[in-house]
């Protein structure tokens, strides 16, 4: 097992060096939505659905889901690589849950695993060492450019579930918070594009004043103040993307939060600090997540439009992905153009979106399921 250890931190190092290499990805801003900000002050547009405290139970989403019925016997080792490290569980647990299960539809498949974090994924499959590699996050647009100069073709990505809506390390939502005195009930990621960033691909403008977003009074002509992670951090680069639009280029105003480790050990996490200086400043923004919130703060409904609708976070808003910002647990393979997926990789994918894998999901109780719909549109991949 060393010269496999081995082969994975080496193709980690080389990941980094091919991606600083690498030119960002560019993605062409779209003008969008009504900028008079008329419909920015008001209620959240409802999802029709009952409130996420009634409807909590992911076994009623799961129970939509067709039964695992095998397409073929398989056997074989499945070789996974990913999320996790030497000291914590992390996906590991997932995958001896999976595993357990799987065997009872595929007695002759074994699942061996090392699991030595999401950075090393990727590398293990372009290296020959994973036939699957289970990320942590969403896919990193640089380490597919790297796979793609390697193997001259992109990887394969499926989502297999969602991440959480406020657990720690669990891909929790991102959320966009305000003081309690400010008027605001929701944003548009066209709107908080432009507060966040510098080429407001989404949408006409920047916006650096209150005012710009339809505030009148005392709040017209005051800045907006920006508190958040820090921009190389996984949670920056997942706004950069999907927020951004794939823009490099940030608000320079921006106030910057890493975590700070302390003597006796303990962590005050980035995203309470971020909120702790929210609660002092009324007229800041912020992007944290709702498990750090105090009562000076409230989260903003997110819409994908200044004209909405607009969605809080909720189990059911991530799950179904009405929340414009919802965080998603990929796998990726090795798939060449034209050629079709090892079987028994196959096998074990269709079986981790059927109704047995995603049971596996709520039952380990962390990440939140796919949808059903989301669940079939990621088994066409597989065909």
């Amino acid at each position: 097992m060393a010269h496999i250890r081995n082969r994975i931190r080496n193709a980690t190092f080389f990941i980094t060096m091919f991606t600083s290499a690498a030119a960002p990805a560019q993605t062409a801003g779209v003008t969008l939505g009504d900028p008079s900000g008329a419909t920015r002050v008001g209620a959240v547009q409802s999802t029709g659905s009952r409130s996420d405290d009634s409807w909590s139970d992911e076994n009623q989403v799961v129970a939509s889901f067709p039964h695992y019925v095998p397409q073929q016997k398989v056997s074989g080792i499945i070789r996974i690589s990913g999320h996790g490290s030497a000291k914590i569980a992390w996906m590991r647990q997932l995958i001896v849950l999976w595993e357990h299960d799987f065997q009872q539809f595929q007695p002759r498949v074994k699942l061996e695993y090392d699991m030595y974090g999401t950075s090393s994924a990727i590398p293990a499959l372009f290296t020959g060492v994973a036939d699957i590699a289970i990320l942590g996050e969403e896919i990193d647009p640089a380490a597919v450019r790297t796979f793609e100069r390697v193997k001259h073709y992109p990887p394969l990505g499926i989502d297999i579930f969602t991440g959480s809506v406020d657990i720690r390390n669990i891909d929790y939502a991102q959320m966009f918070f305000v003081s309690k005195d400010n008027p605001l009930a929701h944003l548009s990621l066209v709107e908080l594009d432009g507060i966040f960033g510098e080429e407001h691909r989404r949408g006409p403008t920047n916006i650096r004043t209150w005012g710009q977003l339809g505030l009148a009074g005392e709040w017209a002509d005051k800045p907006i103040t920006l508190y958040g992670w820090r921009i190389d951090d996984s949670f920056g680069i997942f706004l950069q993307q999907y927020l951004l639009e794939g823009s490099h280029h940030w608000n320079c105003a921006l106030h910057e939060f890493s975590h700070i480790y302390r003597p006796d050990g303990t962590i005050y996490d980035h995203g309470q600090q971020i909120l702790d200086a929210l609660a002092k400043d009324r007229y800041g923004i912020a992007v944290s997540n709702i498990r750090y919130a105090g009562p000076e703060v409230k989260p903003l409904a997110i819409g994908v439009l200044p004209s909405g609708p607009f969605y809080p976070v909720t189990k059911q808003t991530l799950i179904d992905r009405t929340y414009p910002l919802a965080r998603v647990i990929p796998v990726v393979v090795d798939r060449p153009p034209g050629m079709p997926i090892d079987p028994k990789v196959k096998e074990f994918l269709r079986y981790l979106l059927s109704r047995e894998g995603q049971q596996v999901v709520v039952r380990d109780g962390r990440y939140l399921p796919l949808s059903a719909v989301a669940a079939q549109k990621e088994m066409r991949k597989l065909d």
